[in-house]
């Protein structure tokens, strides 16, 4: 290939873009209003827009705002919160931080998103809220899992930050974004997110007014009025710079979004007789916005095809290659092998090819090409 094939290519996406974000850059630079600058709040009032959501909170990243917004439910320590445990590890680290207690569930072998029917089995007393992971870039299954929150009086916080702009069907119709389904939703604008900025930044979306109050206290100190401090908060901003490249941003995501299934579609389609691979499931009740294209290899070694496909310069990722009940960090709550049998599975199997705006159909065609090869004559 005569072009460097990236996981994520924010250079060329940059320069579709150029004249856009560098009038943005300068006109915030211009100004010298670089912490909470007037972009700030016209993007939060644009991704409240976006989303259909009454509130935005931004924030510095999108740890920050799982951590605001689990502070913002007034949980105290020992309290439990439940997440799927193949997710990446700022969910649970942030729950163990604040004292919390975290409880893993499996995941559903399709869509690789929480295990609904093992949600309700992991509720004790201590219970107090559920996290569930949009992994990928598709929807958990929303309206059961908020059924047995009702049920429990749990709180719903969602982590989006790799599913900003997918759409999740009710049984009766309503479709709502991922993110501003539960009591809070949490996102992350990372550079190689779907949304992503020039360096890190993050926001919590609610409808509840008090929530959202309370998260913008937490996220300033604690304060509603400089230095008077009601709360204990923090200090998590989004940087004005990074408002002002995400407002630019936006109104390309759902374009982005599609440009990103197209991609998925036809390595799909290369894809579809390769018996050692097993593609992706699409959710019946949730649209993909596909942050990641990640398939299961079986029948051979994932990670020789992994160092096989590096070789031929084609870049992959293992997303996670340790579910979180085996990392070192969480081993004292108790988890042993084979606990979670679903997500150990796709730890040793899972291989995220490269997906972005800028892939091009001849890359599209050398990676699907060249893994095929690979898998043809790798031993089982």
């Amino acid at each position: 290939m005569q072009q460097k094939i990236h996981m994520v290519d924010l250079l060329g996406q940059y320069q579709k873009i150029k004249p856009e974000v560098d009038a943005a850059l300068q006109q915030v630079i211009d100004r010298t209003a670089f912490i909470n600058g007037p972009e700030v709040q016209d993007f939060s009032q644009a991704f409240a827009h976006y989303n259909r959501v009454s509130h935005v909170v931004t924030c510095g990243n999108g740890t920050d705002a799982i951590q605001i917004a689990l502070m913002a439910l007034g949980l105290g320590p020992g309290d439990e919160v439940i997440l799927p445990v193949h997710t990446y590890v700022a969910t649970a680290e942030i729950i163990a931080l604040l004292r919390l207690k975290p409880v893993f569930v499996d995941v559903d072998p399709a869509t690789f998103n929480i295990n609904i029917k093992q949600l309700e089995a992991a509720i004790s007393p201590q219970t107090k809220a559920v996290v569930p992971v949009h992994l990928y870039g598709q929807c958990a299954d929303m309206e059961p899992l908020l059924a047995i929150a009702r049920k429990h009086g749990l709180f719903v916080v969602e982590d989006a930050a790799q599913a900003v702009g997918a759409t999740y069907t009710f049984a009766d119709g309503t479709v709502k974004k991922a993110g501003t389904m539960g009591d809070m939703g949490c996102t992350s604008f990372f550079p190689s997110k779907n949304l992503g900025c020039f360096g890190d930044g993050g926001a919590i979306l609610t409808n509840n007014e008090t929530l959202a109050t309370r998260a913008r206290m937490i996220a300033n100190h604690g304060q509603r009025i400089k230095y008077h401090h009601d709360i204990v908060g923090c200090n998590s901003r989004l940087d004005t710079l990074q408002a002002a490249v995400l407002k630019v941003k936006l109104p390309h995501l759902d374009a982005y979004n599609a440009t990103r299934n197209k991609v998925a579609e036809r390595y799909t389609a290369l894809l579809r007789q390769q018996e050692k691979i097993i593609l992706p499931t699409m959710a019946k009740n949730s649209s993909h916005v596909f942050h990641q294209y990640t398939v299961r290899v079986t029948g051979t070694d994932r990670d020789k095809v992994k160092e096989q496909l590096q070789a031929a310069g084609i870049p992959t990722m293992i997303y996670y290659p340790v579910p979180l009940h085996l990392q070192k960090a969480y081993r004292h709550l108790g988890y042993a092998a084979g606990a979670f049998p679903v997500a150990e599975e796709l730890s040793a199997t899972v291989l995220s090819l490269p997906i972005h705006t800028e892939l091009a159909e001849e890359q599209q065609d050398y990676i699907i090409e060249t893994l095929i090869h690979i898998l043809d004559q790798s031993p089982r």
